[in-house]
């Protein structure tokens, strides 16, 4: 997002703070975050060159968002009132998006034109229809749910794996009339929903097993969408979400200040840092023309750095503006690169969606392989579900090697770091008895962990392997 898109939604999370000083006026925080969420979805989809796939691609995250609720609420749970108030919104806000085709030829609350107002009408009415069919199910299996699991997985492969999403770009421009030469895997950009599919995925799977609390139409879309966390994070879950959502917003000073500090610090973390380190930080132009290692190692450092406050300076954003609307979202960051070791890392980094692959894909693989009729080794346990977990993660990142390679460098040093602490445990309790060289072990190894992030970050930033192993090479003075 642009410094420009970010203080107008910083504008808003203030707007609702105010709004909400008029008691009088309390009642219409959901409401209002229900329809800046819908809208903003429209507002911040990136433009694309396939005719009005960037109109679609938002209407398709409602759709889903729709069904995700019709699947995993339960009937006499259900408030058809409050739906129906629901639906209004969202259907009403929808078409205002849509009737702003009308004040030019370019898009005013979208990327460009909203297509034709008719053809708008029939989506929402097709869309509403086949909520209200799935809706009305009397039981909905355990199969379906994770039916509809596979389904938003495959959405998600779709999106991350360069080969299918031309495919589908072709698919797309031959269905509007566009050249299919044209096709690019960056024609399906769809806004926010590797976020949008782990918070789905989390209602179905807690669904499934029976502890996902009773939700309203209204307060799933507004779960899903948060505005201030549908692009970046962090990744809440359902029932802290609605507590504070359910609870009374009465806005007070510290709130605000509290609020106002962590958007100071994210934009300062973002556009000043980040933004300046983004000059000289590692990337596929400068990493074939820098042929000195220590250059090349402060290309490097400045893109561990500027990973870190980029994607640090977001969250404190996004954690700012909700705690001005009265919701309080996960930390995602503590200070991950002063950790003693990767384990400590990775607790620390991106915390929601390293909780989320613990909760529902480390465990339940933990747990399966612990508890067969044929127990597999601990060693070997450790090595299949960390390798597994660090892999899935990378591959969430797309679909590539380079991502691959950079999921198995986490998970293969997470092994090999359990190991050594097994190994070294009666040693380690020695050093821990005396404070000075503890404190020397533990600034030695905290060094070592960032060293070794650094490194993987190579894989990350660079496109290709081939690229990316040159400068591994380039970084202790070897190649060309």
């Amino acid at each position: 997002m642009s410094l420009l898109n970010i203080l107008i939604l910083i504008g808003l999370s203030f707007g609702v703070f105010v709004l909400c000083l008029f008691p009088r006026a309390r009642g219409m925080r959901s409401p209002l975050l229900l329809a800046a969420s819908v809208a903003v979805i429209y507002w911040l989809q990136p433009a694309l060159p396939i005719r009005g796939l960037d109109f679609w691609l938002p209407t398709a995250t409602l759709l889903i968002t729709a069904l995700g609720w019709a699947l995993t609420s339960k009937p006499e749970e259900r408030d058809q009132r409050a739906s129906l108030i629901t639906a209004s919104i969202i259907t009403g806000t929808v078409l205002v998006i849509a009737l702003t085709r009308y004040l030019g030829s370019a898009g005013v609350l979208t990327p460009t034109r909203p297509p034709q107002t008719v053809t708008v009408i029939l989506a929402l009415l097709g869309c509403a229809a086949f909520v209200l069919v799935i809706s009305r199910l009397k039981k909905v299996t355990t199969r379906a749910l994770a039916l509809a699991i596979v389904l938003i997985l495959l959405i998600f492969i779709l999106l991350k794996l360069p080969q299918l999403t031309l495919f589908v770009s072709g698919f797309l421009r031959g269905l509007t009339g566009q050249s299919r030469e044209l096709a690019s895997p960056l024609d399906l950009r769809w806004l926010g929903f590797s976020y949008i599919a782990f918070r789905l995925i989390h209602t179905l799977r807690d669904r499934q097993s029976g502890r996902l609390p009773g939700i309203t139409l209204g307060e799933f879309f507004i779960y899903i969408l948060f505005f201030p966390a549908i692009s970046a994070g962090p990744i809440d879950r359902s029932e802290r979400f609605i507590r504070d959502l359910r609870q009374p917003f009465i806005p007070y000073a510290d709130q605000l200040g509290a609020g106002t500090k962590r958007l100071v610090l994210g934009l300062l973390k973002k556009f000043v840092l980040a933004d300046s380190l983004a000059l000289i930080a590692l990337n596929a132009a400068n990493a074939s023309q820098v042929q000195h290692a220590g250059w090349m190692w402060a290309l490097v450092y400045a893109y561990t750095l500027q990973i870190f406050f980029d994607f640090s300076g977001y969250t404190d954003i996004a954690i700012g503006m909700a705690q001005l609307m009265g919701i309080r979202l996960p930390e995602n960051f503590n200070a991950p690169y002063l950790k003693p070791n990767l384990t400590q890392f990775w607790n620390n980094w991106h915390m929601t969606l390293t909780q989320w692959f613990r909760a529902y894909f480390f465990n339940p693989l933990t747990r399966a392989l612990r508890s067969g009729a044929k127990p597999v080794p601990l060693w070997l346990v450790i090595l299949i579900t960390q390798l597994l977990t660090m892999l899935l993660i990378g591959l969430w990142h797309g679909i590539t090697l380079n991502f691959v390679l950079w999921g198995c460098w986490h998970g293969l040093g997470m092994f090999a770091q359990n190991r050594w602490s097994e190994w070294t445990r009666p040693l380690s309790l020695r050093v821990q008895a005396r404070p000075a060289l503890n404190r020397v072990v533990t600034v030695f190894t905290t060094l070592l962990t960032f060293q070794f992030v650094a490194l993987g970050w190579v894989w990350f930033a660079l496109p290709s392997a081939a690229l990316s192993t040159r400068v591994l090479a380039r970084l202790f003075g070897m190649g060309g």
